[in-house]
């Protein structure tokens, strides 16, 4: 049992947590109605050029000429150093894919100095990327069934529901930082937001577990203190877990590259968010939606069973 040395009444701060956690759902989902997502070639169908130049590229004079030339929503950003330039275009009617390469890529090197080398172009087609956009959402939506089903299934539907809730927050609020910043919400992005409603169950259902197992072994009526004592005694495996894995991440966002930058960057905020969540909201909703100790005692037939030899 845990120490009063080590108790620390994480449950006492939920009404905080809420207003936090509210206000951050808030934001994310006005931000989703009035900037949405910076979706990337993945999901709208364009072009992706990777060019490479030999001196620093001012990026004010290739965006200027790429405006001139009829492509005014070219997106360019510098990435690994000054030299790189990632340019994304939308999809061109007109222009087949060597057509537009050729054109880009003249306009792009009249701009600068000395040409460039281009190391590598991504086309999607706009079809494909709608179909992209329709099987990411039904990737979510089976994702939070499935998951909906095996907590469902294995826990009261009170700690049930308070971990879908949890999981819909903590998914909404990791997308909404890339709304709220512009980051480009491409499908690496997506692969993170999928392994993340994972990562955060599985958080949940270790101190769901020791909530159960405590509320079956002590007198304690109080499902408050059972809830913080659980959640303290499992403190020490959540913070190595959750640490060693953002060592990991933090070496993908500063080392990884501009690939993976999205992904990595997901996967650390979503692992924040459900570390917090796992105490602050899967656990404190469930003792909002009334959890007693009934909810969580062995059935009667199991009581009978435990008495035979």
């Amino acid at each position: 049992m845990t120490t009063r040395a080590r108790y620390i009444d994480f449950l006492g701060k939920k009404r905080f947590a809420y207003i936090f956690s509210g206000s951050l759902f808030l934001i994310s989902i006005i931000s989703f109605f009035v900037k949405g997502l910076e979706l990337g070639v993945d999901f709208t169908g364009g072009s992706e050029y990777e060019i490479y130049y030999s001196q620093t590229v001012d990026l004010d004079k290739m965006r200027a000429a790429l405006e001139q030339q009829g492509f005014a929503d070219a997106n360019l950003q510098n990435f690994g150093s000054s030299q790189e330039v990632l340019l994304r275009l939308k999809p061109v009617a007109d222009l087949n894919q060597k057509q537009l390469t050729e054109k880009v890529l003249a306009i792009a090197d009249g701009s600068q100095t000395q040409p460039g080398e281009i190391r590598r172009v991504d086309f999607v087609g706009p079809q494909v990327g709608e179909d992209l956009v329709n099987n990411g959402g039904m990737a979510m939506l089976f994702a939070f069934i499935g998951v909906m089903a095996y907590v469902s299934l294995r826990f009261e539907w009170k700690l049930s529901v308070a971990a879908i809730v949890a999981l819909f927050h903590d998914s909404i609020i990791t997308m909404g930082f890339f709304s709220v910043f512009g980051w480009e919400f491409d499908l690496t992005v997506l692969s993170a937001v999928l392994a993340l409603v994972g990562y955060s169950t599985n958080d949940k259902i270790v101190i769901y577990d020791r909530i159960r197992e405590i509320t079956r072994g002590t007198r304690l009526t109080s499902m408050e203190e059972i809830v913080n004592i659980a959640i303290n005694e499992t403190l020490g495996r959540t913070i190595l877990v959750s640490f060693t894995v953002l060592l990991t991440l933090l070496a993908l966002v500063f080392l990884g590259g501009k690939i993976i930058h999205g992904f990595a960057i997901a996967m650390l905020i979503g692992v924040v968010k459900g570390t917090y969540s796992s105490i602050y909201i899967g656990s404190a909703l469930a003792l909002s939606f009334g959890l007693k100790r009934e909810d969580l005692a062995p059935a009667k037939k199991d009581a009978v069973l435990d008495q035979l030899p």
